[in-house]
């Protein structure tokens, strides 16, 4: 399927996707649309930004065009940010179809209300999900078609009995699994709940153009670093950390040392998290330090650095976080900081999976230039350095050169 008139779109859906500036489809759209528009199951693997919403809420808003007894679509995310997301690009598809975006940490009235007067697609999280359905609020018994997104971290063991629940609530919907990872856990659920699902597997082609590396540096200097760090970079940037806690205190050691930014952290309220994404969303803030809540669902375009302040628990959360750069196959680059206490953390990470990562120049880099003094960092041991691979500074920020 070359164009999205060939996979048998309507002329109101190419409408609205031409009023995005949207013409053809990518590949991951392409390989899907064909076969979910067919009314198959269909697991979706694919890095983030490569276009898997559209893959699959271009078949929603197509068989949901006649209003019936609902709600009868149902996409389920792990967070509320995502659910935002999801929503938001669902509107512009929208053929005027009900719709209710269901997710905690706000009151229950005006979620209340859309299920009230009635609605064709449920968009949210799986408690608040849950939550409306033990009030009698919400049922899933009339759902068609079902969607969970980011399934890896869906069906993770945080996840998983919630996510479990809906699905047998349910009565053999069409079912779409989408995500950057496939894991075993999730790959057990695609048997027992999914009908000879396709599976699509797509790669960027261009996704050379995001440049990672391994930052070795002594603990002492990481804060200074980093500061020195954002300071050359001249574009948006998150920072991510491991916890709560840690993110609060780096967010207030960075702003005390004159950096503007926003934080984005789990002990924040549901209006706190939608005003320090709207600030770095609209570009009043460049810098967005957060733990892994920002690593999904925050698909926004002029994120150029991904710095991994602390490291991920998983290799998953590692490819989730870099993924935040580089989207649909822009220029974007990743720092990861490895200090001593780090070496055998970085190992484990290795050992489930992590890419090898070629080191960096420190002295190079706090001049603005990408310098590699590796093909790739040994799992937590000393670095002999060998001839730099040069990448030169461009444009009074941290760069990279093609290969």
């Amino acid at each position: 399927m070359s164009t999205f008139l060939e996979a048998g779109v309507s002329s109101q859906t190419l409408d609205a996707l031409g009023v995005l500036g949207i013409t053809d489809p990518v590949p991951v759209q392409a390989e899907a649309l064909p076969s979910l528009l067919e009314g198959r199951d269909v697991v979706i693997e694919a890095p983030t930004g490569s276009g898997k919403t559209l893959a699959y809420l271009i078949p929603l808003v197509e068989g949901i065009g006649v209003p019936g007894h609902g709600p009868r679509a149902l996409v389920v995310t792990p967070t509320r940010e995502l659910a935002m997301q999801v929503d938001s690009v669902f509107g512009q598809l929208d053929h005027g179809v009900r719709t209710a975006l269901l997710y905690g940490g706000v009151g229950y009235h005006s979620q209340n209300l859309a299920l009230k007067e009635g609605v064709d697609v449920v968009i949210g999280t799986p408690g608040r999900i849950l939550d409306m359905v033990g009030r009698r609020m919400l049922t899933l018994s009339r759902i068609e078609y079902l969607v969970l997104d980011e399934a890896d971290e869906m069906l993770d063991a945080g996840f998983a009995p919630d996510v479990e629940r809906i699905l047998g609530m349910t009565w053999q919907p069409q079912t779409v699994l989408a995500s950057a990872t496939m894991p075993d856990w999730v790959r057990r659920v695609i048997e027992s709940y999914l009908h000879e699902p396709l599976h699509v597997k797509v790669e960027l082609e261009e996704a050379s153009r995001l440049e990672h590396g391994l930052l070795r540096i002594p603990s002492e200097a990481k804060l200074e670093t980093l500061i020195r760090l954002l300071r050359i970079h001249d574009g948006s940037a998150v920072v991510f950390g491991r916890t709560k806690q840690g993110v609060n205190r780096l967010a207030r050691d960075l702003r005390r040392r004159g950096v503007s930014l926003a934080e984005l952290q789990g002990d924040m309220n549901q209006l706190m998290r939608d005003r320090a994404m709207a600030a770095f969303r609209e570009k009043r803030v460049r810098v967005l330090v957060a733990t892994n809540v920002a690593a999904r669902g925050i698909d926004i375009s002029h994120i150029g650095l991904v710095v991994n302040y602390e490291l991920p628990d998983t290799p998953q959360w590692l490819v989730h976080r870099v993924g935040r750069t580089a989207r649909m196959g822009g220029e974007g680059w990743a720092l990861t900081f490895l200090c001593p206490e780090d070496r055998y953390a970085w190992a484990r990470l290795r050992a489930g999976g992590a890419p090898e990562l070629r080191e960096l120049d420190l002295d190079r880099l706090l001049q603005g230039e990408w310098v590699y003094t590796q093909e790739a960092a040994p799992d937590g041991d000393d670095v002999a350095p060998r001839d730099a691979d040069r990448r030169p500074r461009r444009g009074g920020r941290v760069t990279a050169a093609a290969h």
